[in-house]
């Protein structure tokens, strides 16, 4: 049976085309459409359910230590109130999933997984903490609002104190109060704008989607479902759980090095990883007539050198994009992509397609 998120009713209500997705319904769109949601996040403001999100805390003396073992990258010395992205890392250097890692304190980390992978994950690193270190899943509690957009600050400014807003990009305020409503306010989103997403209980979160949309009137707010998040997603060439990152996916051939300290003492598939040569790269390409979708193969002449991994249209850019997993040899070399038995020539572009202003 699929579940439902405590935003269903609002969804119906606002006129959202409700589909199964990683085992809840949830809106792909509203009524204004995708492409007037995608564009109303990169000049305005947007709002999100991402409710489906997992969350897991992880408490204790060793909480810091026991994190750090299972995860690619560093998370010691994050201060109180801090985000960092990393992989969480399989035996083979693959990736069970990418998370946030959210710093409560020394002794408490909050962590946000996939919505696909929210089982799964839970289990792995149930099986790889140490006994002596407590976890928690609470899913189930916790409500996810993501408010994206440039004006997204403007119109937070006007429901919170300017102490509940946080600072700097990836970092967090525990205690944040939006209307007599307990959030944890994070300044992180996935659409490559500036934004926050919102935690809060399942009881509030009805009430605060509401007040969003209604005090963002005046910034032209608008509810966006799952097709405006993959396509923004994939213009600021963020990596997608199942597409570009995956379990026999070696995580040094994703261009995530950034996430992945190789200079740790040890962790989780390390000694995997510093024997594995990298034979593929995350690249980007425009597509020059036509859309080439995920699992596309992709060809130099007459040899396969990889594939489509997300393709769509991009909205802000007036053209077809597609992220591409390519063997390195070929990464600068002639590239089509083969759709339905018809090649498509691909234009290799730098990663991200698109840049906020």
């Amino acid at each position: 049976m699929l579940k439902r998120t405590a935003l269903y009713e609002n969804h119906v209500a606002h006129g959202g085309k409700i589909v199964e997705f990683a085992g809840y319904e949830l809106p792909v769109q509203y009524e204004a459409g995708v492409v007037t949601e995608h564009k109303t996040v990169r000049t305005k403001v947007g709002l999100f359910d991402v409710s489906h999100m997992g969350e897991v805390v992880v408490k204790g003396k060793n909480a810091e230590a026991a994190l750090n073992a299972i995860v690619t990258n560093d998370i010691r010395g994050m201060y109180d109130g801090q985000v960092r992205y990393s992989i969480l890392p399989n035996d083979k250097g693959g990736a069970v999933d990418d998370i946030l890692v959210y710093r409560i304190n020394g002794e408490c980390f909050f962590i946000v997984v996939n919505a696909s992978n929210a089982e799964k994950d839970a289990k792995w690193m149930a099986a790889h903490l140490p006994k002596d270190v407590q976890f928690e899943v609470i899913s189930d509690k916790v409500s996810q609002l993501a408010l994206q957009g440039p004006l997204a600050e403007q119109l937070l400014k006007r429901l919170v104190e300017p102490k509940d807003i946080p600072v700097k990009y990836y970092s967090f305020v525990k205690e944040g109060n939006v209307k007599g409503m307990k959030c944890l306010i994070s300044r992180t989103g996935y659409t490559g704008e500036s934004g926050f997403e919102l935690y809060c209980a399942n009881a509030d979160a009805p009430a605060l989607f509401e007040l969003l949309l209604k005090e963002g009137e005046p910034e032209g707010i608008l509810p966006c479902g799952l097709g405006a998040r993959d396509t923004l997603r994939l213009e600021a060439a963020m990596p997608l759980y199942g597409h570009e990152l995956g379990e026999d996916i070696p995580v040094n051939e994703v261009g995530l090095g950034f996430a992945i300290k190789m200079a740790k003492e040890d962790f989780i598939g390390k000694k995997a990883l510093e024997a594995h040569t990298p034979e593929y790269v995350r690249i980007g390409a425009k597509v020059l007539k036509g859309i080439a979708r995920e699992h596309c193969p992709v060809y130099c002449g007459d040899e396969q050198v990889g594939m489509v991994t997300s393709g769509t249209h991009a909205p802000m850019l007036g053209y077809p994009i597609a992220m591409l997993r390519i063997k390195k040899e070929f990464a600068d070399k002639p590239l089509e992509a083969d759709v339905r038995g018809r090649r498509l020539k691909l234009e290799i572009t730098e990663l991200p397609f698109y840049k906020k202003a």
